[in-house]
């Protein structure tokens, strides 16, 4: 149900609810009142008719018709033991078996001299009557009246009253829902702001004049302005993530708490075997290799690995891989293949080159002992020393080779251009 239908719904619900308290309240003040009046009335006829009534018992019948026929009440006397001696509701003579009146409320308040006043209905006429009892005459005179015309007043009363209540309420209906219009369009139009903003378009947000609701507009509208400096940030953030992701060598893989790939950066597609719009299965069966297979099922269930060395398909890749705090994990692939083969040129380089050194090396110091131990001719010295300096000489091309390679490594190296015959130099290579 909408707001406006409940707000008109709630405010029909509360004029009718007032209404009826209203009907109520008036119907039951307006019943004292009138009880109350038409009470006042009846101990003003009791008291006439205490003066009226003659001193003569024998007078009391004939009077108490004649009374009764001018005012139109019930008139009953009634003498201090509580019988009733004469009443006008009966035919004149003598009066038939009443029942003793001693004990009726109204007539025990006039025995002790003051009013007695006490509605019910009657059992010797069977209505509902008023009955107003006051001292005199035997001992108590009671005028009794029907309290149909009280009725018939607060039914009139009532009528009018519910009448005037039925078009407050139709007047307060129709005001309902003009209110009801006046503050649900602008609480509509929140709504519809508020929707255009968790889509991302661009909101308008309502004007409605309503203090209450303009503030709900502004804090609204406040927030549209947080949310987005705090998406472009976002965006911004994401953006840079992405384009670090991207350009990184390394392979990187993030799965959700499901094991489902929601990233695969373009080094990881490549290293794995996969094109750039390749599905990827789940992380679980991402890797073929049982051991690649153990990282995975470690790292799911919340272990990080770190610097885990693996084969797979010929390569050399180094895992690292970390669980996620809200579910999944992220794992980063370093390929070593090509730093392992690197590594093994190098070791065969350094053999050979250590290799090459030692010839050299243990002619001159072959040749050099030879000269210190033994006397020898200038001939056979000048030989020695020759050969000593070609494997000096030797050695320092190995050297310059060494150095040049560490300059290359550096990127210093820079080429010394010289003419070089190239026919004696084939000629000296075949």
């Amino acid at each position: 149900m909408s707001f406006a239908k409940r707000l008109v719904l709630g405010t029909i619900v509360i004029l009718f609810v007032a209404v009826l308290i209203l009907v109520w309240g008036a119907e039951r003040s307006l019943r004292r009142h009138l009880e109350g009046d038409f009470a006042r009335s009846l101990e003003g006829e009791a008291r006439l008719i205490r003066e009226a009534i003659p001193p003569d018992s024998l007078g009391w019948d004939e009077a108490v018709h004649r009374l009764a026929r001018q005012n139109g009440h019930r008139i009953t006397l009634i003498d201090r033991a509580g019988r009733v001696r004469a009443d006008s509701d009966f035919p004149p003579g003598p009066l038939p078996a009443i029942e003793n009146h001693a004990g009726r409320p109204e007539v025990r308040a006039a025995f002790g001299g003051a009013r007695g006043v006490a509605t019910r209905r009657s059992e010797t006429v069977g209505r509902l009557l008023m009955y107003v009892a006051v001292p005199g005459g035997p001992g108590v005179i009671r005028v009794a009246a029907d309290l149909a015309q009280v009725d018939e007043i607060i039914r009139r009363a009532q009528r009018a009253v519910a009448g005037t209540a039925l078009l407050a309420l139709l007047v307060g209906t129709v005001l309902a829902l003009v209110a009801g219009r006046s503050v649900a369009q602008p609480l509509t139009g929140i709504a519809v702001a508020a929707r255009a903003i968790a889509a991302g378009s661009p909101p308008r947000f309502p004007r409605s004049g309503i203090p209450d609701i303009d503030v709900l507009v502004q804090a609204l509208r406040q927030m549209h302005r947080q949310l987005g400096d705090r998406f472009d940030e976002l965006r911004r953030e994401q953006a840079e993530s992405s384009a670090l992701v991207e350009s990184m060598v390394e392979g990187v893989v993030a799965a959700d708490g499901r094991g489902r790939i929601v990233t695969a950066n373009p080094a990881a597609r490549r290293l794995l075997g996969y094109g750039p719009a390749d599905p990827l299965p789940d992380l679980a069966e991402l890797f073929r290799v049982k051991a690649a297979r153990e990282v995975v099922d470690a790292v799911l269930q919340g272990q990080p690995v770190q610097d885990r060395q693996l084969e797979m398909d010929g390569r050399v890749f180094l895992v690292n891989a970390r669980p996620l705090p809200t579910g999944g994990a992220v794992l980063v692939l370093h390929d070593l293949t090509e730093v392992r083969r690197l590594e093994a040129v190098r070791r065969d380089f350094v053999a050979n080159v250590s290799h090459e050194l030692k010839t050299p090396l243990t002619s001159i110091s072959g040749y050099a002992e030879t000269l210190l131990g033994d006397s020898t001719d200038a001939e056979t010295t000048h030989r020695f020393l020759a050969t000593i300096l070609s494997n000096a000489r030797r050695m320092q091309r190995l050297v310059d080779d060494l150095l040049d390679l560490s300059r290359i490594e550096a990127g210093r190296w820079q080429p010394d251009r010289t003419e070089v015959d190239v026919a004696g130099v084939a000629r000296g290579c075949s």
